[in-house]
This record gives C-alpha cells, structure tokens and sequence, in this order.
C-alpha cells in the first residue's frame, strides 16, 4: 500500500483557504518557526500551546515565553494562552511511565494535545486545527495524522494534515532558529524523555 503524502494533502487543502482560520497546535517555538512560515502565507494562524507534557512549571515557562516572543517578533500568528496543567498529562499515561520513547506513552500524549486542540478549535469557531509535531524527524507523522483524523471526528472539527519536516522543513526550522536565537531544547519536554536523555548522556561519558 502506498503511503499517504500528508504534505501533498495540505498543500492542496491551503489552496484558496485565505479566508479560513486555523488552530495550530505548537510543541515549541523552533518548531513552529518553519510550520507558521508555510501556514501563514495561506491561511490566518492562532497558535496554541498546551503542552502539559512539559515536566516542569520553568521549562513550561521558558518555552512559551519564546513562543510568544517570536509571534511578537514575526506577527506570523496571534496566540490562544492556556495553563500548563501538568496533571492531565500524568493521568493519561498513567500506567505507561516505563514505555520506551516513541511507543505507547507518546500516542497517548500526542491524541491528548491534538484532542484539546480540536475542542478549542470548535469551541473558538476555527475552520481547522493541526499541529507542529510533524516537523520533527524524530516523530512518526503518520501516527501523528492518524490521531488528528479521530480526533476531527470526535470533536466535528475539519484537521488539517501536514508532514511539516517535508522539503527541508526540519533544517529550515534549525536555521531559523538560529536567526531568531530561540531556545531549543534537547528533549520532548516530559520527565520520560528527560530521564532517557540523562542516561545516554551517562553511557556517552
């Protein structure tokens, strides 16, 4: 079965979508760099971020403070606020916290932000809502577009799909974040994903 060319379907699904609105779920700001570079030319972008993944209140802070400030520094999007609510991301891998990085615990992460986003998208009168995690190579956009499509359907949303790291789009977000000197972190953000990169860093030593 051939696999499904999530860029192709984005790119023709932004075609004539000037009008529209579109609820973009973001990771962090190096992320979104090259996802609102893509998006904001087609269609009018609000980012939000809810990453209750984040393993604590600093981190949160200091990755939202450079979201925001690069929204305000390219006027590529406007900005939904939300809290970091840490605690619903522990209840819902509850149960998973040995899970290897990539597997059954980040499922259960990536549909419970893309859900919320879906719900704010709907309740807020967006035409879509999609996410930035496809940009990262480190993460499976099929999964991640799979789980975007149940979601649509669950809270009766339009998603919109995208393979974000296509056509140079990870390195174009490491160059830009350079331009714009943004923090970028060497792990997802949760205390899973913290706790594997200090054990590597010990085996490396």
């Amino acid at each position: 079965m051939n696999a499904v060319n999530y860029d192709k379907l984005m790119q023709e699904e932004l075609e004539g979508a000037q009008n529209k609105r579109l609820l973009l779920h973001s990771c962090c700001a190096p992320c979104s760099s090259h996802c609102l570079s893509e998006l904001a030319p087609h269609i009018k972008v609000t980012v939000f971020y809810y990453n209750p993944n984040l393993d604590c209140a600093e981190e949160y802070k200091k990755r939202k403070n450079e979201q925001m400030r690069f929204l305000s520094e390219t006027g590529l999007a406007e900005f939904l606020d939300c809290g970091h609510a840490p605690e619903e991301y522990l209840s819902a891998v509850r149960g998973l916290e040995g899970e290897r990085e990539g597997g059954a615990r980040c499922s259960v992460c990536f549909r419970l932000r893309l859900l919320r986003t879906a719900r704010e998208a709907k309740a807020h009168g967006f035409d879509y809502f999609a996410t930035t995690l496809t940009v990262s190579p480190l993460k499976n956009a099929r999964l991640i577009n799979e789980i975007g499509f149940a979601v649509a359907e669950e809270a009766s949303v339009k998603y919109l799909p995208s393979d974000f790291k296509k056509r140079g789009g990870y390195l174009h977000s490491v160059r830009l974040s350079e331009e714009y000197g943004l923090y970028r972190q060497d792990y997802c953000g949760c205390a899973f994903s913290k706790a594997e990169r200090e054990k590597r860093k010990e085996e490396r030593s």
